[in-house]
């Protein structure tokens, strides 16, 4: 009875040495677990010692094979205590564990309390005496430059472009925002130029080699009609001897030529769309690792889901020199960026963009006309969308939208039934005496009745979508710039980027999502000063649609309708009574 009971004992003696001994070997992961039962397991190596002593001594910690911090510095008090006998010392003769060795030392935690070191900034330096500059030879440019914008027929700059393009020649990262037409494209166009291509300064020989190697400005453009946009304006100010410099990288274009040309003409300046500049990257024929700028053009839409993996690579591969930096976390991401300047343009900027050029930049500072701000200071406030669940954020002004909006421009809203909306589209171009009309609608499979509908009253049309090709699209362009179609009906592709001049009139077939929509799409109307108009068609459960849009860009839109081909716009005590009367019926 006696050894089954000693036996008893020590086969759970066995147990418990073996948790112990997980508890410190296992990952901490798992370790936190294998402590939950510890005073359920202390208990029991209580019950087992009282047998145990009688045959082989106490039960210990070091019996077990455990050593920590706290047992070997009882182990040192006990070495001072052997002379007088206090403690047994059985397990003296035992020879030390392998665990030991291996059992995790304890670092001390950091005080709750301590102060960490704060980083001071420096504060920002921008020469603002340029931002008043009525000429371009004010902004200190090459005189090569300047010369070439007069051939060209620039000579005053906007205000936009007077502020940005010293900001940037200051080594600033920058996020441009103004509203459409404003000139943004020429405001980091200029400082490109300012240090690639022919009127650049002459550098030194070592610099030459080093930083001439490759393409030296990437620009990004979320769509092919804004990518060959920018690519004319360009070679507008290179001319025919220097355009080279500069080539095309977007989607629907034939990739082998594309790839020819970079071989063959070896480019500083490159501008193409997202997908295929990741794609021809990823081949190893486009060498960006030296750029030096890095524009993206109309970020809000770059920042789209659609975008994603191709924006990854390119902000992976842009700018950063093989070998100079090891790929080390713990450096941070901007450690391999700090030869790049970042340049974010958009007529909006929702607290995407701000997050987006915090992370993408360094330091950057927002660029308005006539005022440079860090981006840091700028309120974190973003669109709302417009549903039907009204809020008490839908009362504030978007961030920037209204600084958006050409300043040229009137604003209307028309309460019209849908099949009726294409007809209360013809007669507001009539009523207006519109020659250049841009219609907007949100499904493309509906713009072929629409335009169909449209010639046979008589209007010159034609339609323009992501679906057509590439010679179908620039062709229907081109018709539309001439003169030959006098509307064109689109969806959200032409809302970024499209410049045409002549425009006058835009109208909504259907409603835009939220407020940066709209004033993108209001954007292609009153470019550069001119005069514009604005018109939305909605049905009568939209109005409220128009309201928020009010409330959120904080501009005027009135009510209007077009009665024998005039203009007949509402008074706003007119509109309450009639909204009183729906309400009661």
């Amino acid at each position: 009875m006696k050894a089954l009971l000693l036996q008893s004992n020590r086969s759970m003696l066995t147990l418990v040495s073996t948790r112990i001994l997980f508890s410190v070997r296992a990952p901490p992961h798992l370790r936190k677990f294998s402590w939950i039962s510890q005073t359920a397991r202390f208990h029991t190596s209580l019950q087992c010692q009282s047998s145990y002593d009688r045959e082989s001594g106490p039960l210990t910690l070091t019996s077990l094979g455990f050593r920590g911090q706290e047992l070997e510095a009882t182990e040192k008090k006990d070495a001072a205590l052997e002379t007088t006998g206090k403690r047994d010392r059985t397990y003296k003769n035992e020879k030390p564990s392998s665990v030991s060795s291996e059992a995790p030392q304890i670092t001390p935690k950091a005080v709750a309390g301590a102060i960490k070191p704060v980083k001071v900034k420096a504060p920002l330096k921008v020469d603002s005496t340029l931002f008043s500059a009525k000429t371009f030879s004010e902004l200190n440019l090459p005189s090569m430059l300047i010369a070439r914008l007069e051939r060209v027929g620039l000579t005053v700059p906007t205000d936009v472009q007077s502020t940005a393009i010293p900001t940037i020649l200051q080594n600033h990262d920058v996020v441009i925002q103004s509203y459409t037409g404003s000139g943004k494209t020429l405001a980091y166009l200029l400082p490109i130029l300012c240090e690639v291509g022919p009127f650049a300064e002459k550098l030194s020989q070592d610099e030459d080699s080093d930083k001439r190697i490759g393409v030296e400005a990437v620009i990004v453009a979320p769509s092919r009609e804004l990518g060959m946009q920018i690519v004319r304006e360009f070679e507008k100010i290179l001319g025919p001897e220097d355009k080279k410099l500069v080539q095309q990288l977007v989607g629907g274009a034939n990739k082998s030529r594309q790839e020819e040309a970079l071989r063959k003409n070896k480019p500083s300046i490159v501008v193409g769309t997202p997908g295929r500049i990741a794609e021809i990257s990823a081949t190893g024929k486009l060498h960006t690792h030296n750029c030096r700028f890095l524009v993206l053009d109309e970020v809000d839409e770059l920042l789209s889901f659609n975008f994603r993996e191709d924006m990854h690579r390119i902000l992976e591969h842009v700018g950063r020199r093989p070998g100079a930096e090891p790929h080390n976390k713990a450096k941070g991401p901007l450690v391999r960026r700090t030869e790049r300047r970042t340049i974010l343009v958009s007529a909006t900027v929702p607290f995407s963009v701000i997050r987006a050029a915090s992370s993408w930049g360094r330091d950057p500072v927002l660029v308005r006309a006539k005022t440079v701000v860090p981006l840091e200071s700028v309120p974190a406030a973003g669109p709302d969308t417009l549903s039907k669940n009204p809020t008490n954020s839908s009362s504030t002004i978007t961030q920037g939208a209204a600084d958006s909006l050409p300043p040229g421009l009137k604003h209307y809203y028309c309460v019209s039934k849908l099949q009726h909306k294409v007809d209360s589209l013809r007669r507001c171009v009539h009523a207006l005496d519109a020659r250049s009309v841009i219609a907007f609608m949100n499904h493309t499979k509906r713009l072929k009745d629409a335009v169909f509908k449209l010639e046979a009253r008589g209007i010159t049309a034609a339609e323009l979508h992501g679906d057509l090709g590439k010679l179908a699209r620039s062709t229907t362009l081109k018709k539309f710039k001439n003169g030959e179609l006098r509307v064109l009906v689109t969806n959200e592709l032409s809302a970024r980027g499209l410049d045409v001049a002549q425009c006058d009139l835009v109208v909504n077939l259907d409603l835009p999502t939220d407020s940066i929509h709209y004033a993108h799409r209001a954007g292609r109307a009153g470019r550069l000063g001119r005069k514009g108009y604005v018109v939305s068609m909605c049905e009568e459960s939209e109005v409220f649609i128009m309201k928020k849009l009010h409330k959120q860009l904080g501009i005027p839109i009135q009510k209007c309708d077009f009665p024998e081909g005039k203009l007949s716009v509402f008074k706003e005590e007119t509109i309450k009574e009639m909204s009183s009367e729906a309400t009661a019926r």
